[in-house]
């Protein structure tokens, strides 16, 4: 039999084995339950015994695997454990795992399985697990639960936690478990959150709490001693160096050593609102040509050009979208903000980008952008502008904001906003006059 596995070895070693775990001696006197031993970092947050947790860890680092272990352990104990996360991979992952765990007792009829809804039940009694897709509070509702897990937290809308999970373990007194992967500028264009950092803040509040009612976890994918180094690596090779320390070693990183623009800049050079007089208004474009990449955007960025000569970065219609698609936000966004050019890179779909434009609008001149220099060098005039206070952002533009305060010069990491807010800012910087005349509009050159 497996090693770690209960009903190994003595009697005095498998109650040592469930003790480490918090678990009630008594759940396996009928009927043998197949669990892992789990790592030192999992077994942690598996026994502690506080309401309420919050685990940062990296990708592969076993958050899923220790998470399946604590749902199983709840369930023995006859708690009513819900399990939700945004992504089908990891629901398929955590649905496959609790299977696998309680499989001898669900073939002996003990424990019930409805495929269809994803439960394990108890047989005469209200303990149950149930694991569901979830990304909102829409999608949470209509189910009850003493234990609440949220894996991937980082992808999904916070109101699934204040509008329907907090509620949901008032009755019952219950429990909640948070688990994340620290977001990087790349891995935010997934989430569906309103606040791309929220699972951040909340493991800070929950590191700052003094009631005892909170506690925080943190480990690595290097902490995981059953992941593979080959797929280590194959996750990591096209990384950047700080999409690195956030995904794989878990790491908050406020500031970024290097980056170009810095968030103390952004937020004290941000403004509320867009000016009333304003010069000219361009959109920018650094277009996704294929869609089989799954892992690229469309950065379509809207700046402006005040008569006070400076640049205001103020909307962001960025997609994922395929070429038609994003060709119409394209469309869409000139109309709503009434721009009066179209900044787009050519690198790559060169005579294709403009003639995508022109099927939904064939007047609005295309500004066609070639990239020549590195990005760092492109980018250092805009970063510049920021630092003397002449360029700003109009209230959050949160995923354009986290592509450049991630960004240092060298990194290949090519982040798609922040071409497009470059290429659109320094075409509205060269349309200006060398000395402001607020008397008149200024004039596009190039």
């Amino acid at each position: 039999m497996p090693k770690g596995i209960p009903g190994s070895g003595d009697a005095e070693s498998r109650a040592r084995w469930r003790e480490n775990l918090g678990m009630d001696t008594r759940t396996y006197q009928e009927v043998l339950i197949r669990l892992p031993e789990p790592h030192s970092l999992q077994a942690e947050f598996i026994r502690n015994k506080v309401p309420r947790k919050v685990v940062r860890a990296g990708r592969r680092g076993g958050k899923t695997f220790g998470v399946a272990i604590l749902a199983v352990v709840a369930f023995l104990n006859g708690r009513r454990v819900l399990y939700a996360t945004p992504t089908s991979d990891q629901f398929l992952r955590f649905w496959e795992l609790v299977r696998q765990f309680l499989g001898d007792a669900i073939a002996a009829g003990v424990y019930l399985k409805n495929e269809n809804l994803h439960t394990i039940a108890a047989v005469g009694t209200t303990a149950r697990i149930k694991a569901k897709t979830a990304w909102n509070a829409d999608s949470l509702r209509g189910d009850f639960a003493d234990l609440l897990i949220f894996d991937e937290f980082q992808l999904m809308n916070e109101d699934a936690w204040s509008t329907v999970g907090a509620p949901m373990l008032l009755d019952s007194g219950g429990d909640a478990i948070f688990i994340y992967t620290p977001p990087s500028a790349k891995s935010m264009s997934s989430s569906k959150a309103s606040d791309k950092r929220h699972a951040s803040k909340l493991f800070k509040r929950a590191a700052a709490d003094t009631t005892g009612r909170w506690r925080t976890y943190t480990f690595t994918s290097h902490d995981n001693p059953h992941l593979d180094e080959v797929a280590l690596s194959e996750i990591t090779q096209d990384m950047s160096n700080i999409a690195y320390k956030q995904e794989i070693l878990a790491m908050e990183l406020d500031e970024v050593p290097g980056a170009l623009w810095t968030r103390t800049l952004i937020d004290e050079t941000r403004v509320a609102v867009l000016p009333a007089d304003i010069a000219r208004i361009a959109i920018g474009v650094d277009p996704k040509i294929t869609e089989r990449r799954t892992d690229s955007e469309t950065g379509i960025i809207c700046g402006a050009l005040g008569m006070d000569g400076h640049i205001y970065l103020f909307r962001d219609y960025s997609t994922n979208a395929g070429p038609d698609d994003w060709a119409r936000t394209v469309v869409s966004a000139v109309r709503k903000e009434n721009a009066d050019r179209i900044i787009a890179e050519v690198n790559q779909g060169g005579a294709l980008v403009k003639s995508l434009i022109r099927q939904y609008d064939k007047r609005t001149p295309i500004h066609q952008v070639r990239a020549t220099r590195g990005k760092a060098l492109r980018a250092e005039p805009i970063s510049a502008m920021f630092e003397q206070g002449k360029a700003h952002i109009v209230g959050e533009l949160t995923e354009l904001e986290e592509q450049l305060v991630s960004f240092v010069p060298g990194d290949r990491w090519s982040p798609d906003r922040l071409d497009a807010a470059v290429w659109v800012a320094t075409a509205l910087m060269q349309s200006k006059s060398n000395v402001v005349d607020a008397s008149k509009k200024y004039e596009w050159r190039g």
